[in-house]
């Protein structure tokens, strides 16, 4: 079986940022959309699912997608937290509609509604929302909900305790995944993302919140920034800090995606990374959609890149299943009900 932990819903119907754009508009005292979110058809959705993500994945044979709303929109910095949770919740809902309508494709995960310079407790009602209700298998935790600014403690900090608490209680792994930056030195997909990314390794080495809790489990995507490119450099900036080697101080805890666009980067975090740390994933029709020339293939196709590095059959099966099934006790739980 081949999982896909990082799919985001960027081909929704446009009533959903139709809703979206009265929703901002209203904070500059335009008509403010229904509350009740927008309208949906099941059509809609499978339209929009399977001329592309499901497409892609038969094409490229992923079996099941982990399926979040849109990184992008999620837009943490917009509005204030009633604004957010709102959204959320409408994007939530979303995402629980494709799930039930394939569910032995796409399994859900969360986004959170967060505001810059609100406690995190305040995502906890949503959190336990979707749990009971859409049967989530993980969430996405924005970092920087300023949208580049990075006014926020880092993710070791006492401040994000209470998610971290509740995502330990409903056995819930954390992708680590920033939105829009709406800094200009930054551009979201191309700096924003791989600077957060990099920057939570640091904050995770330079604290200790694995003592505090052991059994949280984090997703750092995009194939971990430039962690894996400078892996020697963490090593070593643990040693001057007094911290345990990497291997002990990060990596029963941390994890990393294969959403790296070429396959030297992707043979790089195969050699530097230890398998059991890997997880496959695409972010396809993300950030990148295009094809390669050099290839003739999308650059997000990265089974691909996984089937051509030279690797143990041990190995893929690690990362295409068998670590997904570990980190993410509630999808492993799901599959097995269907008997897979």
């Amino acid at each position: 079986m081949i999982i896909d932990i990082h799919g985001h819903y960027t081909t929704a119907p446009a009533p959903l940022g139709q809703w979206r754009d009265a929703q901002l508009a209203a904070l500059d005292g335009g008509q403010p959309p229904a509350s009740q979110g927008p309208v949906i058809s099941d059509d809609q959705i499978r339209e929009s699912i399977e001329t592309n993500q499901l497409r892609l994945m038969n094409e490229r044979g992923i079996d099941v997608q982990i399926f979040s709303p849109r990184a992008s929109f999620m837009a943490h910095h917009a509005g204030d937290f009633e604004t957010s949770a709102a959204w959320s919740r409408h994007c939530n809902d979303l995402i629980g509609r494709v799930s039930e309508l394939y569910p032995d494709r796409f399994v859900p995960s969360a986004m959170l509604p967060q505001s810059p310079g609100i406690d995190p407790a305040t995502v906890i009602d949503e959190l336990e929302r979707c749990v009971a209700e859409h049967d989530i298998v993980a969430v996405n935790l924005n970092p920087d909900p300023s949208g580049g600014h990075w006014t926020s403690p880092p993710l070791t900090d006492e401040h994000w305790f209470p998610v971290y608490e509740k995502l330990i209680e409903h056995e819930l792994p954390v992708m680590v995944h920033v939105s829009t930056s709406i800094n200009p030195a930054f551009h979201t997909t191309g700096a924003h993302y791989l600077n957060a990314d990099t920057t939570a390794v640091m904050q995770l080495l330079t604290g200790d919140l694995f003592a505090t809790f052991p059994e949280l489990k984090m997703i750092i995507p995009h194939g971990g920034g430039a962690a894996p490119y400078h892996w020697g450099r963490f090593r070593g900036l643990a040693m001057m800090l007094d911290k345990p080697p990497v291997e002990e101080h990060l990596l029963n805890n941390i994890y990393f995606d294969t959403c790296v666009y070429h396959q030297p980067g992707i043979d790089t975090l195969l050699e530097v990374i230890p398998h059991k740390n890997i997880m496959f994933a695409s972010e396809m029709i993300g950030a990148v959609r295009t094809e390669d020339p050099n290839t003739g293939h999308y650059f997000d196709d990265t089974a691909r890149y996984i089937q051509a590095a030279e690797l143990s059959d041990a190995s893929k099966q690690s990362i295409f299943e068998d670590t997904a099934r570990a980190v993410h006790p509630r999808l492993d739980r799901r599959l097995t009900a269907q008997g897979r």
